[in-house]
């Protein structure tokens, strides 16, 4: 069942960061409820840290893969190098927005431009990333302890959306070193050390 949800929860996120324009159509704000939990106001450095990490990882993949390479796939049924990069970048930039906003989000601009060269790759990354943080820095502690239905799941509170959004960066990061390894390549230093 967890696995299942999981499954749900993943597929949302592509589809919305995937198609913008089609979650536009479709959107309705998110459910609401009270705060039962209050998050510390010093988690909040931790958080924002990660959202940082999660840009500069992205955009040292963006440096480091020659851009010939950009639309290669590792696997077939895996979307190629610009397209996971963008995943990443799109889910935060869109799910911040629903989730904590509680709007529709913005349409991602030409992604078939901005996935075919490193200049237009690191710009999309760059969209996404100062979308999340203003979002992030917008947000009040008390709206931060509110819960939202997060995919149509349970309820979670906002706080939180910040650490799913950190574990699918993370987690899809992992898949995009596939590419490089396909191609002999090194992946890019890990940040931490």
């Amino acid at each position: 069942m967890v696995a299942s949800r999981r499954g749900v929860a993943l597929a949302g996120i592509g589809l919305i960061a995937a198609t913008a324009a089609s979650a536009q159509q479709q959107f309705k704000a998110p459910e609401t409820a009270p705060a039962t939990f209050t998050m510390s106001k010093e988690y909040r450095e931790v958080q924002l840290s990660a959202l940082e990490t999660q840009r500069k990882l992205l955009l040292s993949f963006a440096d480091s893969m020659p851009e010939k390479l950009y639309r290669d796939k590792a696997t077939p049924a895996q979307r190629d190098f610009a397209q996971q990069v963008g995943h990443i970048a799109g889910a935060a930039g869109a799910i911040s927005t629903i989730f904590i906003k509680g709007e529709k989000p913005g349409a991602p601009g030409d992604t078939a431009a901005a996935f075919a060269n490193r200049a237009g790759l690191k710009g999309y990354v760059n969209q996404q990333y100062d979308l999340a943080v203003a979002t992030f820095n917008a947000e009040t502690d008390a709206d931060r302890d509110s819960k939202v239905k997060f995919f149509g799941g349970k309820f979670i509170p906002k706080w939180q959306i910040w650490d799913e959004l950190n574990q699918h960066a993370m987690w899809t990061a992992g898949q995009i070193v596939a590419n490089f390894r396909k191609n002999g390549m090194a992946p890019p230093s890990f940040l931490f050390f």
